[in-house]
């Protein structure tokens, strides 16, 4: 190693590998403690372990080092910094093979609607997607559609009784529909609410039901690898003891998890291992939505799918992969051991995960009866991108609480702001394209620090508000930067005739608003609703719609 980073700096400090460096292919050179040099390369998992080509990971002591360097590639640096649930670290999302950003993203179980909860999720995938491909980079990205192995005891609440039925056949017995026509009615649903949302969409969206052959081949390289073993029931296990670094992504130690953890059903003695989990279960009595396997007639397990797919539509390395916080542990960390197993590698360099939705203070769940549909959005005379906003109000990695107030707001700006775009967009004054480049660059400059949409968007209002900025620039700006925020702030909106006596009733609402009579202000609310009028109440005021 000719050229590194020097380890001694002129302050008498250490340049060591550091949690920015993990993920990255190193070569380091330490002092050997019987005289010499003893070389290590492969990619940093840790500021003192190394992945070897053949998966084995070596720790080293830092103090040691006499040289090191990170080995260049011909991987691209994006400049986009997202926070690694791996590393617990922000660190710059790379392109590895120089070509196309692959991204993977847990899909949706389709067993139900969607919930705004879920959707939240989807559309973080859809902000990095878009943010990639602005900041000019290709992206390659794979959505899985889970129609079968997602047992209802996989992410069961604690307290809750373990169970194992498929989600999908409960459903469908439920509906009294065939299994498979049920998902894919709501596999269309999802695709219809996640159009309505502004998501842009995947470029593969792979069946877990379709992709059984993948899972075969997987599954039985890990048998012969030694990772994996057929229990006693016939079902193919994956042996958790058999992957060193087993909890490296959610921070649970395997001996720490006693038998009847959360999300790991305990059957009748199966397994060795009380942690070990499915690849693959036995049919047993179920006749549904099984299959001829090696091991007997069965069903996947959920784990395995998500590694098969990835595997196979990313070739072998996902740049990053995205998901629900609740998917950490155990669907993400059980997927990490599965694929780094079979390719004996790091698969995928970073994991990102967005944090939990409530509604109105609580959890959504069916027995509490709050679960927030997009269509209840949309029945309430709302526009779907109006959601769309408001998640965007909040940081991603933080909890956010959503609430019709907050909903109403959001719809309101947006009708406020395709007013004016279109108002701007009238003015012949002559714009400096400087100008409009450094006002474009201010929003995406906290964007590529962890994805600050909440700041992006108060530098956007601060645009709006600033007298000093021409209409021209303003209209300019806003239609240059939704090409990320996917606003469609240029959308004419079509007027509507308001009936008659219902412009008196709205500016009386106003100005019993602006009196603080809010007795009289709801009793002019519920006139101009039987005159089909929706009114909308926010921080900037009130605003209405007729209702069609």
């Amino acid at each position: 190693m000719s050229e590194g980073y020097p380890v001694a700096t002129e302050d008498g400090s250490k340049a060591l590998p550091s949690a920015a460096h993990v993920g990255q292919r190193v070569s380091i050179r330490s002092h050997d403690p019987e005289g010499g040099f003893r070389d290590l390369l492969g990619h940093l998992v840790s500021p003192t372990q190394v992945r070897k080509k053949n998966g084995q990971i070596v720790t080293f002591d830092p103090s040691q080092i006499a040289l090191w360097k990170v080995v260049p590639s011909q991987a691209i640096s994006t400049g986009i910094f997202l926070y690694d649930t791996m590393s617990r670290a922000q660190r710059e999302i790379v392109i590895s093979d120089g070509k196309a950003l692959r991204m993977y993203c847990c899909g949706p179980t389709v067993y139900r609607d969607a919930h705004v909860g879920n959707l939240r999720t989807f559309l973080l995938g859809d902000l990095i997607s878009r943010l990639v491909q602005v900041s000019g980079f290709s992206i390659h990205s794979v959505q899985n559609i889970t129609d079968v192995g997602h047992m209802v005891d996989d992410l069961h609440e604690p307290g809750e009784a373990d169970s194992e039925e498929d989600k999908v056949l409960t459903q469908a017995a439920m509906e009294h529909k065939d299994p498979f026509t049920l998902a894919r009615s709501y596999e269309a649903k999802f695709h219809k609410d996640i159009a309505r949302l502004g998501i842009l969409g995947f470029d593969i969206y792979p069946r877990a039901s379709e992709s059984i052959e993948l899972m075969f081949a997987l599954i039985q390289k890990l048998i012969d690898s030694g990772y994996a073993y057929v229990g006693e029931d016939t079902s193919v296990y994956f042996s958790a003891n058999s992957f060193e670094s087993y909890g490296a992504l959610s921070g649970n130690k395997l001996e720490e998890l006693v038998p009847g953890h959360r999300y790991e059903y305990v059957g009748d003695g199966a397994k060795r291992f009380h942690a070990d989990w499915a690849l693959w279960k036995a049919a047993g009595a179920r006749t549904e939505m099984v299959w001829e396997s090696p091991w007997g007639k069965g069903f996947p397990g959920w784990h395995i799918e998500c590694s098969a797919m990835s595997l196979h539509y990313l070739q072998n390395h996902v740049d990053l992969h995205l998901g629900g916080i609740d998917l950490r542990f155990p669907h993400h960390e059980n997927e990490r051991a599965q694929s780094n197993a079979a390719t004996l590698s790091e698969v995928t360099d970073h994991w990102v995960h967005g944090e939990h939705l409530l509604f109105e203070g609580r959890k959504m769940s069916k027995s509490a009866g709050n679960v927030l549909l997009l269509e209840d959005l949309v029945q309430g005379g709302y526009d779907p991108l109006a959601l769309r906003l408001v998640f965007m109000e909040n940081r991603y990695r933080s909890q956010m609480d959503l609430n019709w107030e907050q909903i109403a707001a959001a719809h309101s700006t947006l009708q406020r702001w395709r007013s004016k775009y279109q108002e701007w967009s009238k003015s012949e004054l002559h714009n400096d394209q400087a100008i409009v480049a450094e006002l474009i660059e201010s929003i995406f400059e906290p964007l590529r620090a962890d994805l600050d949409t909440p700041k992006a968007l108060l530098k956007l209002r601060a645009i709006e508000r600033d007298a000093n900025i021409s209409d021209r620039t303003k209209a300019q700006v806003f239609e240059s930067v939704d090409k990320f925020f996917g606003l469609d702030i240029n959308r004419v909106e079509v007027a509507r005739e308001l009936p008659t006596g219902a412009e008196e009733l709205l500016t009386a609402r106003e100005q019993a608003r602006k009196a603080r009579d809010f007795a009289r202000s709801d009793q002019l609310r519920d006139q101009l609703l039987e005159l089909k009028i929706k009114v909308v109440d926010s921080p900037a005021g009130q605003s209405w719609e007729v209702i069609p």
